[in-house]
């Protein structure tokens, strides 16, 4: 453990001294929230969310790329450390490379789709305005990634199981690569979709993280393990910048990035169950807007005057912070009560 803590403290470290040199570099590239009127996949303007985040503007985005990039050197550099110490490697997986590649492609190409979004919303042109890549494009290349992922899971890993708290181990079968595809772009865009307010989505999943690092740790499986502490560091540092009033956001190459690896993760520990009680407030999120949209498609009227959540308690008179922190404590209980689950045979 003191090795775990040791690389967390050390990630820590690397990226807040790069953190401030990287902000001025935004500045530079001029990668910058954009003014913008937006409209949802209907085509209906939503006001609210201009109104509440017309000062956003101008702010630095892309945090997760220095997150991303110092998080892989730093984990693959680990194992030369755990090697040069003699610490033995620990995987439940016969195959100790394909953790590490699945892992890593999963924080990578979510991550370069992503930035591509970014790119797009801060120097393209936009299109009936709608910022960036369309969403059913968007979702396309999501599932392409998520199948990948998936496939390897099952192939290489052969996993196709989830573990349900009170009546064990289920085996998928084959069934298990739909069943994965879902989990990861259901999480990529609740996480994406969270990502709204200062502090919010990164914050809850340092809080989730945690609680995975604690079930990684019983297992004694070294690649999660490291991942998780070395990423929780660069995470850390991001969020002393994300915290209101934000000096930097994470931009969708983060938000894509984070979902689909927080996803990865609890498939890979075969806590499915667990993910969607710690990642609770993510669900939430994506289900209110999965809500509306259906509602509004279906039968023309809003189920909810506006959402996500977190957009709906602000219409309600929340302030921005005061619906980040009560989320943060939501997700402390959600934690603890998946970790709980997650012990349960």
């Amino acid at each position: 453990m003191g090795v775990l803590l040791g690389l967390l403290l050390f990630s820590f470290i690397i990226n807040s001294i790069a953190f401030v040199p990287f902000i001025n570099l935004l500045y530079k590239l001029k990668l910058q929230r954009r003014k913008q009127k937006t409209k949802d996949a209907f085509e209906n303007p939503t006001p609210i969310f201009d109104k509440f985040h017309a000062l956003k503007a101008g702010t630095p985005v892309g945090g997760g790329v220095l997150v991303i990039f110092s998080s892989v050197i730093l984990f693959l550099l680990s194992f030369v450390l755990l090697y040069y110490f003699w610490i033995p490697i620990t995987t439940i997986y016969p195959n100790f490379g394909s953790e590490v590649k699945i892992i890593l492609f999963a924080f990578i190409a979510f991550g370069a789709l992503g930035l591509y979004d970014d790119i797009k919303k801060t120097f393209g042109t936009t299109y009936h305005n709608f910022f960036g890549l369309r969403l059913r494009h968007k979702l396309v290349l999501e599932i392409i990634l998520a199948a990948i992922l998936s496939f390897w899971l099952y192939t290489e890993l052969k996993i196709s199981f989830v573990h349900l708290p009170f009546f064990g181990v289920w085996d998928l079968g084959i069934f298990y690569i739909p069943f994965a595809i879902f989990v990861i772009v259901a999480f990529t865009n609740a996480f994406n979709i969270t990502d709204g307010l200062d502090g919010l989505a990164s914050g809850l999943l340092m809080i989730a993280l945690i609680s995975f690092w604690v079930i990684s740790r019983s297992i004694l499986d070294t690649a999660i393990s490291n991942f998780i502490a070395i990423w929780l560091g660069g995470l850390i540092a991001f969020l002393y910048f994300n915290i209101y009033p934000a000096r930097l956001f994470l931009g969708d190459v983060g938000s894509l990035s984070f979902g689909a690896t927080l996803a990865v993760i609890g498939l890979l520990l075969g806590k499915v169950f667990s993910l969607l009680i710690i990642g609770g407030f993510f669900v939430a999120e994506v289900t209110s807007s999965l809500i509306q949209l259906i509602s509004k498609k279906y039968t023309g009227k809003r189920i909810f005057h506006v959402a996500p959540l977190h957009l709906w308690l602000q219409s309600k008179g929340w302030p921005e912070g005061k619906v980040v922190m009560r989320a943060w404590l939501i997700g402390v209980l959600f934690s603890i009560f998946g970790l709980w689950l997650a012990f349960i045979k």
